[in-house]
Parts: structure tokens; sequence; C-alpha cells
């Protein structure tokens, strides 16, 4: 662990443990007097996410007795603390976040997947000479920000290479600024995330994929909770996540009917068609679960990202996956009647075309 990862985990300790003190300042969040679950996760209501938004618009949460409020996700607060100080019921955390959580001593459970495809991805120009991570040996790559640099030298060292085979240069967030680079052949490709990619599109470029195989699988976005609230919680959890699995399902069959929610619900994620429409396309997929059951948590994936953390300096050491992971609610979730989502959705486009 370098000095500044052993710095960051003894600030989580103490950030841990001052949360943990504070827990009889907060009101506890009981469902049988208040149905409403209390969300912490990156982005407002957003296509990002839109099994909410489609769950909201069809009427499952109300239909099982829960309202969604989400907290402002700009905090500079681990999104973990909020669950374990009770004043959220439910943080969205990707896998570095839930592991280091984890050996910090926080007491949580991961109970559903949201995400089970990793959102970064090194891009390149469709049909373009760049066409696997070998071509990019000699090149210049393009950071959408720093943070971007360590999937990067995880694809390099999957194809038998290492960072110091590129060179590497940040390019920032800005949409006209990445396509530029790329189209002008400044970097042979962008390591970066799906929502970047939704700004190259928005500036009529055209992208491809070089992202090495073993890296797209990745509980990228999961949702936990506080441990010893799983049964003090059971029914409204496991009406929240029926809800939600419900929005994905209709994500699965009826696209149509998730955008035109989608530009009912925030339209403000429309007002330049092509980004819209190149985040809804690149997120739509991210949503629906690769498993049989919706939001099934992969042990065996957590388990086999672990080395490749340890590696990189993301995580200390390797944790087992059983002491976290909980489908405790999972069974719920899946159980309701497709088809009648199906019909529900149909209708629903029907009536607001």
């Amino acid at each position: 662990m370098t000095f500044w990862e052993e710095m960051k985990m003894k600030m989580f300790k103490t950030m841990m443990l001052s949360t943990a003190l504070a827990i009889t300042a907060v009101p506890s969040l009981i469902f049988a007097a208040d149905t409403t679950i209390t969300v912490i996760k990156p982005t407002p209501r957003s296509a990002v996410f839109f099994p909410l938004v489609v769950g909201e618009a069809l009427g499952y949460f109300a239909d099982e007795g829960v309202s969604v409020k989400l907290l402002p996700s700009d905090t500079s607060i681990p999104y973990v603390a909020f669950v374990q100080n009770g004043q959220a019921d439910l943080a969205m955390l990707d896998t570095n976040e839930t592991i280091n959580a984890v050996l910090a001593g926080a007491n949580i459970n991961t109970v559903y997947e949201v995400m089970q495809k990793a959102p970064e991805g090194i891009a390149v120009l469709a049909g373009g000479k760049y066409t696997t991570m070998e071509s990019l040996v000699g090149t210049t790559v393009g950071l959408v920000s720093d943070r971007d640099r360590s999937f990067l030298q995880a694809a390099l060292d999957i194809a038998g290479y290492t960072i110091e085979d590129v060179k590497t240069v940040v390019l920032g967030e800005s949409g006209p600024t990445l396509a530029a680079a790329i189209r002008d052949g400044k970097v042979s490709a962008i390591s970066g995330s799906v929502f970047d990619w939704a700004a190259l599109v928005a500036n009529g470029i055209k992208l491809g994929s070089i992202t090495p195989e073993q890296l797209l699988a990745s509980p990228a976005n999961t949702l936990a909770m506080n441990a010893a609230t799983i049964e003090e919680k059971r029914d409204a959890m496991e009406g929240f996540f029926r809800a939600w699995s419900k929005g994905m399902h209709v994500g699965a069959v009826n696209p149509d009917a998730v955008e035109a929610m989608l530009r009912k619900a925030v339209p403000e994620e429309w007002e330049v068609e092509a980004a819209g429409m190149g985040l809804f396309e690149g997120v739509l997929p991210m949503n629906i679960s690769t498993t049989a059951r919706m939001g099934d948590l992969q042990s065996d994936v957590w388990t086999s990202v672990q080395p490749r953390m340890v590696s990189s300096g993301a995580i200390e050491k390797m944790v087992d996956v059983s002491t976290f992971l909980n489908d405790t609610y999972i069974d719920a979730a899946n159980d309701f009647d497709k088809a009648i989502v199906e019909a529900d959705a149909a209708a629903w486009l029907a009536a607001n075309k």
C-alpha cells in the first residue's frame, strides 16, 4: 500500500469511528412509521440508473408502499458513512469503495448489484487503425482524468504490456476537447467511461471499443446497507428491489418506453439530442443484469477482481466475499409477473406518445 493509500485508509477508519459515535444523535429510520427509503448514489434521477425512473413512472414503488428519497451526491463524506449513521438506508458503492469499507471495519452488506458491467473502457475511433490493446504500444493514450490510469494499466497488463509501454495525457471531461484529441490523432485511444463516450458521440465521434473482455465483468455499482438493519427493513427493502427489478425488465424488453419515460422525467438530459441518446444507449445495457436473477450477487466475480485491485493498490488485501455479500432480498426482488410488467410498459407508451 502506498503512503497515500495508507493515509486514505486511516482517514476512512477515523470517519467510520466518528460516524458510529454519531449514531445516537441521528434519528433511526424505522419503516413501520415511514416507508420512505433514503438512498445516496452518484446521480439524481437520470438515465444513468433508469430503473428508478421507470419504476416510479409505472407506479411500482408506490404499489409496494415505498417512496424514494435521494440524498445530495456532492459530498466529500464516504457514501458508506451515511448507511452507518442511519441517514441513508442504501448507499450505491463501487467495488473499491465496498471492499475498502469492509477492510475499514464497516458493518455493511451488499444486497443488490445494480450494474454488473464495468462503465469504464478503452475507446478508439470506429474503423480506425487501432484495433487491439497491442496496437496502442508506443502511442499516446488519452485519460479523461488521472483516475482512468489504473483501468488503462489493467487493460495493458491483460494484453501483456505495462503502462510504461504507452505515453499518457490527461484530457479532461470536455466533450469538444476529447473529440478533437481522438479525431485529430493526438491520442490513439481514450481511457474513460460510458459517460465520456456520450460526450464524444454528441460531438460527432463514432467509437469502437478494444476493452479486454476480462475487464467488462465487474460489479460496478451495487447497493449496500447497514447489516444490522437487514431484518428490520425487510418488507420495505423487498418492495424497493422488486420495483427496481421491474424497471430493469422494462429496459430489457421495451427500451422505447424507457426512452420516453426518461425524456419526460429528466428532459434536461435531452437538451442536446445526440448527448441524450448517446447516454441512453450507453447505460441501457449496463443496467440490465447478466445473471439469471436480476440484481444477483456474483461471488466469483467479486473474488476474481480482487487480485488485480491489490496489484494496482486499490485495496490493501483480499477479502472473503461471504463476509459482506448477502442475497437475502434477491428472490423477492424477482418475484413478479414479467408479462404484466411488459403490458404496463406497452400501455404507458401508447398513452404517452
